[in-house]
């Protein structure tokens, strides 16, 4: 069990006319996202967060160890500490449920003691990082490099190859686990 000693703060500026572009990770980093069962379950979590919440879905991808959403928040408008617990706590839940019932030898490995509480994690402590952007230009560069995740880790040759991110929407192929809102901003040629 790991003693864990802090809690990363990270502050969101909660502006609306910003985009959002978030990265959480899973618990120490661990590869808690490799298996398409889970993957699954997140998607299902952005979907119904995202009819709760009212935000439009720009970029996504799940990487076996952290994820990446580029978002836009709409009317009404959500703090969006809110928005990552709708996201990020039932996929915790229902994978800690899978493993007491599947694997508890595994489970020890996202057994946490702070302050003589027992319990265990998912996700690494804290939001993650979260980023405003408001200008078209790096919206689209937010979006590129969400995209191209996979093929920098060296998980497929091209970014819509890999079926856990939005670039196969983006491409105009199917199937996708989670399609995007075409509401991104056009970027202008002179303001490029």
């Amino acid at each position: 069990m790991t003693e864990e000693r802090h809690h990363k703060r990270v502050k969101h500026y909660d502006l609306p006319g910003d985009a959002r572009f978030l990265t959480f990770s899973c618990y120490q980093r661990l590869p808690l996202l490799s298996k398409d069962r889970t993957r699954i379950w997140l998607v299902q979590a952005i979907s119904s967060s995202r009819v709760e919440y009212a935000f439009d879905l720009w970029a996504w991808v799940i990487m076996p160890e952290h994820v990446h959403l580029l978002l836009f928040p709409g009317p009404p408008f959500h703090k969006m500490d809110r928005i990552l617990s709708a996201i990020k706590q039932p996929v915790g839940s229902k994978a800690i449920g899978y493993l007491k019932r599947k694997d508890p030898d595994f489970l020890q490995r996202l057994t946490v003691k702070n302050r003589g509480r027992t319990y265990h994690r998912f996700w690494q402590a804290g939001p993650g990082r979260d980023h405003n952007l408001y200008e078209p230009a790096t919206v689209h560069a937010a979006i590129e490099y969400i995209h191209q995740n996979p093929v920098r880790r060296g998980l497929v040759a091209r970014a819509e190859d890999w079926p856990w991110s939005s670039a196969r929407d983006w491409a105009g192929l199917e199937p996708v686990y989670l399609p995007v809102d075409r509401t991104v901003p056009m970027l202008h040629a002179d303001r490029q």
